[in-house]
């Protein structure tokens, strides 16, 4: 079924449209591949907590990025009691992969920093967390890669507002407890995070099948109230939502990007 918002129009997901690889296992997205697996985050810490009026967490080992990779720690908005009982809009740092609260490791078996949208509360990974342990991963821009059907080379892309703000994507968070740490050991909580994705809107899909769901200003407070208890329909209307700034983010060709490459000249234009 297709649907239109802002102009920007796509399909909507079939349930009886299951890839094989997606199962209860967290495997993403079944013969099209994880996507999003790199972001940009140019904002310092400060900037953050006022854009999205959030308390501020323990940012002294985290630094503003170019080349954020999964499992690298990230910023993450969650509203959550701390302490005093009330929830509030914290800004947190995050492990960019989710780690269940009840895996016995902190690295899972299989990649988690991608949450698929559809049949999203069939999973048991991600089943809790959407019903109240909603996240938004903040970010400045992501890179995609195209690959050519013949020569198999892949061509980076960086992907992001034309008009510089920041994206707030859509992601789920969980506090995953080490059970070797002792119960005073400062270190034995781990807050862990993922960014959900969808099918990509009809101007993406030449870079790829996929995109991220960044949620427009509006749907934050719904998105991380956790007394909103989340459901599949709550995450169809994030996707929607998400459509309108999807469909206006701004494709430019980057070079090749090392692995441990850091800088902005990451995201320059080449072409």
């Amino acid at each position: 079924m297709r649907v239109r918002s802002g102009g920007v129009s796509r399909t909507l997901f079939d349930p009886n449209r299951t890839p094989a690889a997606d199962r209860d296992t967290g495997v993403q997205d079944g013969d099209t591949g994880l996507m999003c697996g790199r972001f940009a985050m140019s904002a310092e810490t400060d900037d953050l907590i006022q854009e999205f009026v959030a308390e501020g967490g323990d940012f002294r080992d985290w630094r503003p990025g170019y080349n954020v990779r999964p499992t690298n720690t990230v910023a993450a908005v969650i509203q959550s009691a701390k302490g005093s009982g009330v929830a509030v809009r914290r800004l947190e740092p995050a492990r960019w992969s989710l780690t269940p609260p009840w895996s016995k490791t902190l690295k899972t078996a299989y990649p988690t920093f991608n949450a698929r949208s559809e049949g999203i509360t069939e999973k048991a990974t991600w089943r809790g967390a959407v019903r109240q342990h909603r996240s938004l991963v903040i970010a400045s821009g992501y890179y995609e890669w195209q690959t050519d059907p013949l020569t198999k080379v892949k061509t980076p892309y960086y992907l992001h507002p034309t008009d510089g703000q920041l994206l707030a994507f859509a992601g789920l968070y969980s506090w995953w407890r080490n059970p070797a740490l002792a119960d005073d050991d400062p270190d034995r909580w781990s807050l862990t995070t993922t960014i959900l994705t969808s099918d990509a809107v009809d101007e993406l899909l030449h870079i790829h099948d996929r995109n991220p769901v960044p949620l427009p200003r509006p749907f934050w407070e719904r998105w991380l109230d956790p007394t909103v208890i989340g459901d599949q329909d709550l995450v169809d209307a994030a996707v929607q939502a998400a459509l309108p700034i999807a469909g206006q983010l701004a494709v430019r060709r980057v070079a090749p990007i090392p692995h441990n490459g850091e800088g902005p000249d990451l995201i320059q234009p080449i072409d």
